[in-house]
């Protein structure tokens, strides 16, 4: 069995999924009964008795509920706000719950693998949307049942009871406690039809500030990471990797690695020929298994290796090149048109006044704080990992491939994760670490060096956007045509060459539904470099196009930028954009009169900084980042970053202020110091000198949060203030250097006009 260190029960996993998983259906809460031993709880929790209601919902004899996290937690506050959905619902004492990371919910269906908890993908900004009806129906039949218990003990209608902080009361004052009911709760049958859920008025938990529920293990060192994970007899294993994706080995000597004391093996390592990117080994490597990490990375560095170049070779500056060429040539057909509302080309000859400017955005990696790794433990019987993972069912699928066990033979654990931002979508790292314990016949801990990381990463790809815009005599931005050029992140994972552009690009993206005459365009440039979902995509790329486009249109008509985003935004109204998509322009303009108002926005032509603004939305979220900016000689200091979003209804407001400054703090972080670089196709960043990110004195003291009120249904955030916080910073940049350069003759200029 895998466990950690700080685990003292050395608890099965098996058996909690077992006991937890009810019938069929992620919807569908069944009843068990178990002993607490058999149970994944904290040891202070366990009682003599816990009694199970539902997947998610346990709780013991004198009242203690455990609740478990179904989507893994990679800072984005999963383990704290998905609880709280079900606590809400159950009428919980939240200071008497616990959180159980859950590991993959997965049993076997004839032979095939059915996911008892439902979604269990994390850091894509779905978890809430899509947990919000889940959750709720849990946390209300447990509710229910209680109530059932309580009304047969009690001899009242349980429509009279209620429930408060984890008690049931009656209409004369008489109460019992969850704890007291738990058993009797447990053998009640539940209701053929979904029960009633709580409105929004009695909510007790849902929009109301909870710190992190493992804040103290994480800031104290305690929280659990898979690097932290332990098995009997375990090998340590290290990787070199092929510098060019498709090369391969060309000599291997292992004579010095293997004298090295506590070295037992080197394994070579190849790309399963038809699988798809990111379920395979990414490129070939050799791997140094030993018993300790000191003797594993003493015996890579004494390998003497010769690598062979493959058949493709680029550099990023082809590549940008490339897409430059591509994007100006308006003779190149698109590979997707992605959107064409009404008549570009007519509307644009009709034009008094013309914009045109190009954006180049570099390659970036994923960067992540923990680097890949993976424990695996494999056998003819069974196969048990620990996973930093953001999609536990994509990891389970590799494991069985490898592996052709079924899937009540497959068990994987998710402690939590040191960053994902899309990297652990891929599962090159678990295929590397099955295979390596496959060989082995022993638990192996995979380990990734920070070199290893930065150069198999599969990469953001660069891109370039050619924009043109015409306005009428009224200012009004009559046409709009946007050109991008990039390496689709899709390539290769078997998706329809028609979609490639999906991860690029976004159908409903602004300014669409503003303008009459709107045209996107996608054109697909083919690279070796390998290309993965980053933290974002695809809006931050192209916000950062569009939201600086405006200000350049708002340069160029010698006006505010305020102005002319809220002339272009038009009357709160909501506009139907196509597949469901409706842009509220009302909620947008909300977000961006908050942030400017709070940056104090009417100083924009009087301040010697800089002040920069942009607005977004995203699949019904809205946001919008005031920055400001200042030159000390030529160093570049931002003062302030405002941010305000507008998500519907919010469940854990503290956690979602830290996830928007997050977010903030990374865009920024990106935008003054990142970018990826290649050379023959071997990217030249292999560690933090060579990818800076940015130090605290680079960014704000303090991001300021505003979160917007909403009774709708909630949406992500997880990335939300990721698009635009840097054409925020950006627009700040070029208003300080405009005023440094000019500031007089502009400012009067622009006085004369307002």
């Amino acid at each position: 069995m895998i466990g950690s260190p700080n685990d003292g029960t050395r608890l099965s996993r098996r058996r909690f999924l077992q006991v937890l998983a009810g019938t069929a259906g992620a919807l569908v809460v069944g009843i068990r009964l178990a002993d607490a031993t058999d149970a994944p709880v904290p040891p202070a929790l366990l009682g003599d008795t816990l009694y199970g209601l539902g997947p998610f919902v346990r709780i013991d004899a004198d009242g203690n509920v455990i609740i478990g996290a179904r989507d893994p937690d990679t800072g984005t506050g999963t383990t704290t706000s998905l609880p709280r959905i079900i606590a809400d619902e159950l009428d919980a004492d939240w200071t008497r719950v616990s959180v159980v990371p859950l590991g993959l919910g997965v049993e076997d269906d004839n032979g095939k693998p059915r996911w008892p908890y439902g979604h269990q993908t994390s850091g894509l900004g779905n978890s809430i949307p899509t947990a919000w009806a889940d959750l709720r129906e849990v946390g209300a039949l447990a509710r229910w049942l209680l109530l059932q218990a309580a009304a047969r003990r009690l001899g009242v209608p349980a429509e009279r009871l209620r429930c408060e902080a984890g008690n049931v009361i009656a209409p004369d004052g008489r109460r019992f406690s969850y704890g007291a009911l738990a058993e009797a709760a447990a053998q009640i049958a539940p209701p053929t039809s979904p029960v009633p859920l709580k409105t929004p008025d009695k909510y007790t938990l849902i929009g109301h500030p909870a710190g992190t529920v493992d804040a103290r293990a994480v800031v104290t060192g305690q929280a659990i990471f898979t690097l932290d994970s332990y098995a009997g007899d375990m090998l340590t294993a290290v990787l070199s990797h092929c510098p060019w994706p498709d090369g391969s080995l060309d000599n291997l000597d292992t004579t010095d690695t293997m004298a090295v004391k506590g070295v037992l093996k080197v394994v070579q390592l190849k790309p399963e020929p038809g699988q798809p990117l990111g379920h395979t080994v990414r490129s070939p490597a050799v791997a140094v298994l030993a018993d300790s990490t000191w003797a594993a990375l003493q015996g890579r560095a004494n390998l003497k290796l010769q690598w062979k170049p493959g058949s493709q070779s680029e550099s990023s500056a082809w590549f940008e090149q490339q897409a430059a060429d591509l994007v100006n040539n308006k003779d190149a057909a698109p590979t997707t048109r992605v959107r064409n509302d009404g008549d570009v080309d007519t509307a644009s000859k009709k034009a008094a006044h013309r914009v045109e400017a190009t954006y180049v955005q570099p390659w970036l990696a994923h960067a992540t704080a923990e680097p890949m790794n993976c424990v695996a433990h494999i056998d003819k019987d069974s196969a048990t990992l620990v996973v930093p993972t953001q999609s536990p069912q994509d990891a389970w699928r590799i494991v069985q491939r490898l592996t052709g066990l079924s899937p009540a033979q497959i068990q994987i654990s998710v402690p939590r994760v040191g960053g994902g931002y899309g990297r652990r979508l891929d599962h090159d790292y678990v295929a590397e670490a099955v295979m390596l314990a496959k060989e082995a016949e022993k638990p192996v801990k995979l380990m990734w060096t920070r070199d290893e990381d930065m150069t198999q990463d599969f990469y953001r790809s660069a891109c370039v956007h050619k924009l043109n815009a015409t306005l009428d005599g009224k200012r009004q931005v009559v046409s709009w045509n946007q050109r991008m050029a990039s390496a689709s992140a899709l390539a290769q994972r078997g998706v329809p060459d028609n979609r490639f552009w999906t991860s690029e690009v976004d159908a409903h993206q602004l300014p669409a539904g503003l303008v009459p005459n709107l045209r996107s365009d996608w054109h697909s440039l083919p690279s070796a470099m390998p290309r993965g979902l980053a933290r974002g995509m695809p809006h931050l790329s192209n916000a950062f196009a569009v939201e600086s486009f405006v200000d350049e249109i708002a340069h160029s008509l010698k006006e505010d930028p305020l102005v002319t985003r809220l002339r272009l935004l038009g009357e709160p109204r909501q506009i139907q954009l196509g597949e469901g998509q409706t842009l509220d322009t009302g909620r947008l303009i909300n977000v961006l009169k908050l942030v400017a108002d709070r940056i104090e926005w009417k100083n924009w032509l009087r301040t010697v900084n800089g002040l920069g603004i942009a607005c977004w939305y995203v699949d019904g979220a809205y946001v919008a980042h005031a920055v400001e900016a200042s030159l000390q000689g030529d160093r570049l200091n931002i003062e302030r970053a405002v941010c305000a979003v507008d998500v519907g209804r919010v469940i854990n407001p503290k956690g979602l202020e830290g996830q928007v400054a997050g977010a903030t703090l990374d865009a920024l972080s990106t935008t003054l110091n990142l970018s990826v670089t290649y050379k023959d196709s071997q990217v030249q960043q292999r560690n933090w000198k060579d990818y800076p990110l940015a130090s605290m004195a680079q960014l704000p003291d303090t991001t300021e949060v505003i979160l917007v009120p909403g009774e709708g249904e909630p949406t992500g955030a997880s990335f939300l203030a990721m698009p635009t916080a840097a054409p925020a910073l950006a627009n700040a940049v070029f208003r300080v250097s405009a005023v440094r350069v000019r500031r007089l003759p502009l400012m009067k200029e622009l006085l004369r006009m307002l």
